[in-house]
This record gives C-alpha cells, structure tokens and sequence, in this order.
C-alpha cells in the first residue's frame, strides 16, 4: 500500500549546482507533479534566470543581501519571502541561505537565461 506522505530530510540529500549555488531537492519525481522543496545555498556567482512555467516561493532563512527581480533590487533578511512567477527574471545576491518552493515540481528543463541558453 502506498503512503499517502512522503517525509525527506533537505540537509541529508545529495546537493545539486544550479543557477543559485548549490541546491539540495526533496519531492522531484515523476509521480509528483505539484511541487517540491529546496535548501540552497546561494553562491556570489548566482546567475540571473527565469522559468517559463514554475512559479516558485522563496524564504530567506539566513543572511541579508538582495533579490534581483525584473533588474530590481529588493533588500531581504530572515522571513523574508518572495512569490516568483514565471518569466521574472531574478536572482539571490549575498551570502544567503533559502528554502525554495518550486511549483509545480521543479524541471531542470525548466531553467532559462536571457542568451537563449536553456540550462537543462
């Protein structure tokens, strides 16, 4: 009989590079299409990107730096959250440390930059 919940420990999984820095992902698998949820670190080389689909969540849990949003600069510190829809270009700046929340499930081929280049 399969559970009907699914428990993971973000610390604990393998960590992944991507635009940010370094993300650990719980909950990406085929059969769940609605979302997931990321630790990551975010890196000084933090590369501006967007998603064609994803809307994703972050909360900033340690640190104090900005997010680049649209070429805006908002200033963030912990609790900070921020809804970001698709097609926003954005990035973390700072020596930060989020949780993510992908929507529906994070797709590596869902990672844009604005040369065209696609990620996946």
């Amino acid at each position: 009989m399969t559970k009907n919940y699914e428990v993971s420990q973000l610390d604990e999984l393998p960590a992944n590079d991507c635009p940010c820095g370094s993300s650990q992902r719980a909950f990406v698998h085929p059969d769940n299409p609605v979302a997931s949820i990321h630790l990551v670190d975010i890196s000084k080389a933090a590369k501006t990107h967007y998603h064609k689909k994803l809307t994703e969540i972050y909360l900033i849990l340690e640190g104090e730096g900005f997010m680049e949003l649209d070429g805006e600069r908002i200033p963030v510190k912990p609790l900070t959250s921020i809804l970001i829809k698709p097609n926003c270009r954005h990035r973390a700046i700072g020596d930060l440390k989020i949780v993510n929340i992908p929507i529906p499930t994070f797709d590596p081929e869902d990672e844009w930059f604005d040369c065209g280049e696609k990620r996946g």
